[in-house]
Parts: structure tokens; sequence; C-alpha cells
């Protein structure tokens, strides 16, 4: 029973109506990384932050789940052996269509964390700077979001995952952001065959054994079909 390990990134989430943030026209060309994604940056203006982060939650909640992570929904399912799912993604379009076994990596636009006691809790539509921490009550809750400089979560079980992959699939990523640009490395040397889907060739294209061009919501949905057909 082969163990597959799934990264996505904003590419997926992108063909249900997100704006992701390297593109062009994406959110990164509307505003500072160092202003909205950074602890500097909160410091400096809570409420940007804050405000921008509350965007981001509201816009999330207005798309729905499209045909590539029903696939992987699909797969955890039906599949005989274990599908991890690790997203660099904040939204909850995974769970929503489908799957359980979702690692977000960079924190999820749902929960709100405490920077004085670390006490995470589901955030509001809207929060506001100042919200008290529900366990502490100091006035420091934020964005339970993985910002630059700062380390993403459960990285120690995120290689367990990798180390004993048998197919590793990297989709709609960019191979721009470490450390999750460095997992097909991990899982190539644990043996896993390592896949691509993208509209192009990421930076890290040339570590990966297959690629599968195209929209994710095609190629995806494709590639579990001929899975779960063998």
């Amino acid at each position: 029973m082969h163990k597959i390990v799934i990264l996505t990134g904003a590419g997926i989430s992108a063909e249900s109506g997100l704006e992701t943030f390297r593109a062009e026209d994406g959110l990164w060309a509307q505003h500072r990384v160092e202003d909205v994604a950074t602890p500097e940056g909160f410091v400096r203006d809570p409420k940007l932050v804050v405000d921008f982060y509350n965007a981001r939650r509201a816009q999330a909640a207005t798309v729905e789940p499209n045909a590539a992570h029903r696939a992987l929904a699909r797969l955890e399912a039906e599949h005989k052996g274990e599908v991890i799912v690790i997203t660099q993604n904040v939204d909850d379009l995974h769970e929503r269509g489908g799957s359980r076994a979702v690692m977000h990596m960079h924190g999820s636009l749902k929960g709100a964390l405490c920077a004085a006691c670390d006490h995470r809790w589901p955030a509001a539509m809207v929060m506001a700077p100042g919200d008290p921490c529900p366990s502490c009550a100091a006035p420091a809750a934020r964005p339970d979001i993985v910002w630059f400089g700062e380390m993403p979560y459960d990285m120690d079980a995120l290689f367990d995952h990798l180390a004993s992959a048998d197919i590793f699939g990297a989709i709609g990523t960019s191979g721009n952001v470490y450390p999750a640009a460095g997992f097909v490395a991990e899982a190539r040397r644990a043996g896993a065959h390592t896949l691509e889907f993208n509209l192009e060739r990421s930076s890290v294209g040339s570590q990966f054994a297959e690629h599968r061009t195209g929209p994710a919501s095609q190629t995806v949905t494709t590639w579990v079909d001929e899975l779960l057909s063998r």
C-alpha cells in the first residue's frame, strides 16, 4: 500500500478564484511583503495587517473547492494506503472539499493566535487589533499565519511524512519558497516517485521525475482517476 504525500500551493486555490501572491497582478503587487507578512510589519501597523487578513478571510468564504480539491479528497477516501496533504495555503478549501488529513504548514485564516502566550482559537470573521486572548486576556491577538521570518508549523512531522512517502506530488507551487521548495529533494532521497502538477515548470521543476502541465482541476483529476483504477 503506497503512501502518497501531496504538497499544494496557491495554484490549486487560484482555480477557485482566490488571488495568488506571486502573479504579476497578485497580492504582493498590491502590498509590500514587509508590511503585511512579517512580525515587524505587525508591530509597526497592526491594523493594516489585521485588515489585510480580514479581507483574505472574507474572500476565501466566497469561493468553493474545485475539482482538484475534490479529487484529492476522493484519493484519500478510496486509496488503500495513507494520503497526506501538506498545504502552503491558508484557506480551508481542502477541508471543505472533503480532505481530512491536511497539514497547514503556513497557518490558517480561520485561526487566531495570542502573541503573548501562544494560545490558539477560531478567528472571528473580522478581527481587530488589540482583541483579547481568551486564555490570558492579553490584547495580543494576531492572525494564526506563519509570516516571513517565522518557522512553518509541524516541520518534524512533515519531514517524517516525506521520508516515508512512496509518491510525492506538488500541485500549483512556485518552487520559490523554502523549506517547501526543498520537499521534492527530501522525497527523492527517500526513494519516492515525484510528480509536479503546474501550468508551467516551477523553479525546482527539474528535480521532479514526472510533469503534468495544465490546470490542476484537469491534471490532478486525471491522475487520481488513473491511480484509483489500477
